[in-house]
């Protein structure tokens, strides 16, 4: 019988899959607490960073379940992992067009730097990292492009958390501010 290249990974996207679908739940339940407390008024702009958030955390779900299916070969990884990177990177360029929008105009917030570089420049090359995990995939399945890929999950997780979070103490500071505390 043979043994599947992805034998033993299966703990590690059960937990990286069960968090990032956690968390895409916190997340819309924290949009709506804000939504509440904010009357139903939407600050401008904030749109931009709270649907890459949930995009990301998605991509982290859909990934741990692509992982996790039985009998995958290189070929079924390869192209399912660069299509997955491909579209990433093409979501990477349009959020960073519409960043660039809010910031030519009227909007109640201006993305700076830290915004660009965990908002668009990161996700993106995790993405594109994705598209060369492919390929060494496609090439040769190596260990290395394994523990690669997980590193590459483990990271969009982790951008996905730090930006909710920035979100979150915006949002609150955001809040305070208007209450006049």
């Amino acid at each position: 019988m043979e043994v599947s290249p992805l034998a033993g990974w299966d703990n590690f996207y059960v937990i990286i899959g069960s968090s990032a679908g956690g968390l895409t739940g916190l997340t819309f339940v924290v949009i709506a607490l804000i939504r509440d407390t904010a009357q139903g008024v939407r600050p401008m702009g904030v749109g931009v960073f709270v649907t890459p958030t949930i995009v990301h955390l998605c991509g982290v779900l859909t990934l741990a379940a692509f992982m996790s299916m039985p009998h995958q070969h290189r070929s079924t990884l390869s192209v399912g992992l660069a299509l997955g990177g491909l579209a990433g990177v093409v979501y990477g360029f349009f959020i960073g067009v519409k960043m660039a929008r809010i910031s030519s105009g009227e909007t109640r917030y201006v993305p700076v730097r830290e915004d660009w570089v965990w908002n668009v420049i990161v996700p993106t090359l995790v993405y594109a990292a994705l598209v060369v995990m492919a390929v060494l995939i496609w090439d040769r399945l190596t260990a290395a492009a394994l523990y690669g890929l997980a590193v590459l999950a483990l990271a969009l997780l982790l951008i996905s958390i730090r930006n909710a979070w920035d979100l979150a103490v915006w949002t609150s500071i955001k809040q305070q501010k208007k209450e006049g505390k």
